[in-house]
């Protein structure tokens, strides 16, 4: 019966893929906003959706859990295994869950807060041993949180435009941009050039699933970065292995590696 809480989570993967291929067409390589809004609007009958699945998932997740949160055959093979430390997930440069998991209550969207966060009302889950139980509790309890979010942001959804009325930001509307020699400039230009940011730096992190993700930029007002770097969290959280798998036997790498969850996409460098 292992396998059983995995098609049930499955199921409800799907239905989030749904969502967001309903809305921007993609199910993965998932890019809603943009410089000055957002790629498009919400479609007709898009929250509607959203809502049947707010509805549903916290029962699928609750039965879930029950099928492993008192496993002995699951606790057995997580509780103490690859366990970090607050000190050392500090000191790994750990983040996301697999911070919070060893006891640190770090989350971006409190500790610095963007896109309105610190006006929602949630909490930040920790553990206490760092280990793969641990890691598997914190994330279990971080769905429930997300849940509490998207019901917020749900009632308080604003109506009106989703992007800025500035073009040299935003396209302009095409019927413009083929009658108005202004607007055919400022789409060749934004087409062509992209958005001008002014001279300096910055480093602007958000919570991503997987940990602190980081975008560190050097702009000389030019349309393109003279440094442009990624902090890929699943890269940094990944290099805690040899930490991690001291003491323990080479069948366990693989739980402890899971508990990392990690995207290929960010560790290959």
């Amino acid at each position: 019966g292992a396998f059983t809480p995995f098609l049930w989570l499955y199921q409800e993967r799907e239905n989030v893929y749904n969502l967001l291929e309903g809305w921007v067409g993609a199910r993965l390589t998932v890019t809603t906003t943009r410089v000055g809004g957002m790629a498009a609007d919400l479609p007709d009958g898009w929250l509607d959706g959203l809502r049947a699945f707010l509805k549903g998932f916290p029962k699928t997740l609750e039965e879930s859990v029950r099928m492993l949160e008192t496993n002995a055959i699951w606790a057995g093979r997580t509780v103490g295994l690859g366990a970090m430390s607050a000190q050392e997930a500090v000191n790994a440069g750990l983040s996301g869950p697999m911070l919070r998991a060893s006891g640190v209550a770090y989350d971006v969207r409190k500790d610095f807060p963007y896109l309105d966060y610190e006006t929602y009302d949630f909490d930040v889950p920790v553990g206490t041993a760092g280990d793969v139980y641990d890691r598997f509790l914190v994330r279990v309890e971080e769905m429930r949180q997300s849940v509490r979010i998207l019901e917020q942001a749900i009632r308080r959804l604003p109506d009106g435009p989703v992007n800025i009325d500035d073009p040299r930001l935003i396209l302009p509307p095409k019927h413009k941009a083929t009658s108005e020699m202004e607007s055919m400039i400022h789409h060749f230009k934004l087409v062509m050039e992209g958005p001008r940011p002014p001279a300096g730096e910055c480093y602007v992190p958000v919570e991503s699933p997987k940990g602190e993700k980081g975008y560190y930029f050097v702009s000389d007002g030019s349309a393109k970065p003279v440094r442009w770097r990624i902090r890929p969290p699943s890269f940094v959280n990944l290099s805690a292995i040899p930490k991690m798998v001291e003491g323990h036997l080479l069948s366990d790498v693989i739980a402890i590696n899971a508990s990392i969850d990690i995207v290929m996409g960010e560790i290959d460098r």
